[in-house]
């Protein structure tokens, strides 16, 4: 049995369409002023036709896999958080598994909204401690402009497209926080994509904002449970939501000392994916570095909450 668990590499993938503001405002009632002002949002990629759920999965894969020195052939179990998977049968992540050469290993999926990345961390790192696997690859892919209404101004500025994966491996100390998780599915309409003929994704915004202002305890009990107090924390990655969620979600806990990831700027809402994107930016930027603890808190459908505090890789 494995004590241990940690994250060993990171990869994304951003799709190469950028979408402005201005863009939008060709489409729609709006303005950059008035984007910005109330979601901080200044540009999102969208992807192509051939950027797919799984084409965009497996590029994040391929260079977690190669971030993390581990070989396709020695992952034991792929684990895909998505709620833009293109079918509901068969699941992504079997797919995902077979493009970046995975065989015979456990694949599945699982939907937590845009808390996805976070779910399956957790479930990632207790499988490698437990000693069920020894290396887990664990990717969140969105391709939100499927279901964006194009013409609702309220949610059109928010979505997004992108991927982003984690190899998680075992290691001499956990690296890898107990993850704090719950929901209040008394509001499953709050964010929704219908179906039955209504594939197109529906937002309560304002009854977002106030549910997501109520989470700030459980992000102090994240770090509690992980033995790291607030001004510890070297870097907070919040869903990207929008902007003024992340800027109350993290003047709530006061941590004084962490640079807080501001990816939705530029890459917009991505749902599951918009963990990995932006711890992935503040790495690459230098503004984290290997060790530094970084609180990971995922919010969004269900209503859905998950978080633990990592050690970056």
């Amino acid at each position: 049995m494995t004590a241990a668990a940690r994250v060993l590499g990171l990869g994304t993938y951003r799709p190469v369409r950028v979408v402005t503001n201005d863009d939008l405002a060709q489409r729609v009632e709006t303005s950059d002023e008035w984007i910005r002002s109330r979601t901080g949002i200044a540009t999102r990629r969208i992807a192509d036709a051939d950027e797919t759920t799984v084409m965009m999965g497996a590029a994040a894969a391929e260079k977690a896999l190669a971030a993390a020195g581990v070989a396709a052939a020695d992952i034991d179990l792929v684990i895909t958080a998505t709620c833009t998977s293109p079918s509901q049968i068969p699941g992504t992540a079997p797919q995902i598994a077979h493009r970046v050469g995975v065989h015979s290993a456990g694949a599945f999926d699982i939907n937590a909204g845009c808390a996805g990345f976070c779910y399956a961390l957790a479930q990632a790192a207790d499988t490698v401690r437990s000693g069920t696997a020894r290396h887990v690859l664990v990717v969140a892919t969105e391709r939100l402009s499927d279901y964006t209404d194009w013409d609702d101004r309220t949610t059109c500025i928010l979505l997004a497209d992108g991927a982003g994966a984690a190899v998680v491996g075992p290691g001499e100390t956990d690296e890898i926080g107990p993850a704090v998780w719950g929901h209040d599915g008394s509001r499953p309409d709050v964010i929704r994509v219908p179906g039955h003929g209504d594939n197109l994704f529906r937002m309560e915004g304002q009854a977002v904002f106030r549910w997501a202002l109520t989470l700030v305890p459980t992000l102090r009990s994240i770090c509690e449970r992980a033995g790291v107090a607030p001004e510890e924390l070297a870097g907070i990655v919040p869903h990207q939501a929008n902007l003024r969620i992340i800027e109350a979600l993290v003047g709530g806990l006061g941590a004084r000392n962490a640079v807080v990831a501001r990816d939705v700027v530029d890459s917009g809402n991505t749902s599951a994916a918009s963990i990995p994107l932006g711890l992935s930016r503040l790495l690459d930027a230098g503004e984290l570095r290997r060790g530094d603890p970084v609180l990971l808190f995922g919010f969004g459908a269900g209503l859905t909450y998950c978080g633990q505090v990592i050690r970056c890789p």
